[in-house]
């Protein structure tokens, strides 16, 4: 890296939409010369409603997003939860690379960088009505159209994936009564 500084975007990317790939997009149009990493959170969890896709999934929605983007200078890093909030920081400090500044709109986040004495910005939402991940998520098990809220690549991704048959009986498991979790 040479004369910028290094930010982190932490987020959980399930899936990588339309609204995240616009705020990497106006971080890295506000700092051209900075870096910026995106942290993929939960990376241990998958096959969950919430969390229906792998790391390994998300760092390719993501990887194919910014390239169809050309977008240059991001960098995405799984981050497994500890669940200790008191530790987290120093926990997402020893798995990435250095970095300087702070990207969340997440009051948790916020606090907690915060007071380990990191810059904190507030990046713009797009439109979080239309791009919130359990939305999209609804849409893509629902058959509802969906294919604008996310880049075109992860469209396509996400259709290589079957996304729609993986989330169908993901929301039946997790909240239905007929719904079946692994032991």
């Amino acid at each position: 890296m040479s004369g910028g500084v290094r930010g982190l975007l932490v987020g959980r990317f399930q899936p990588f939409h339309a609204g995240h790939l616009a705020v990497v997009r106006a971080i890295r149009a506000a700092r051209p010369g900075d870096e910026l990493i995106l942290g993929v959170g939960s990376a241990q969890e998958s096959h969950t409603w919430k969390n229906p896709f792998t790391a390994g999934e998300r760092l390719e929605m993501i990887h194919r997003a910014l390239a169809e983007g050309s977008i240059s200078a991001v960098i995405a890093i799984p981050i497994p939860d500890i669940h200790r909030h008191a530790l987290w920081v120093r926990y997402v400090e020893s798995l990435l690379p250095p970095f300087e500044r702070i990207y969340t709109n997440n009051p948790l986040t916020r606090l907690l960088f915060e007071a380990a004495r990191y810059p904190v910005e507030a990046p713009a939402e797009v439109d979080r009505a239309r791009f919130e991940g359990e939305s999209i998520r609804r849409r893509i098990a629902d058959g509802d159209p969906w294919h604008d809220r996310v880049p075109p690549s992860v469209a396509r991704y996400l259709e290589e994936l079957h996304a729609s048959d993986r989330l169908r009986l993901l929301r039946a498991g997790d909240g239905g009564p007929s719904g079946s979790r692994p032991g």
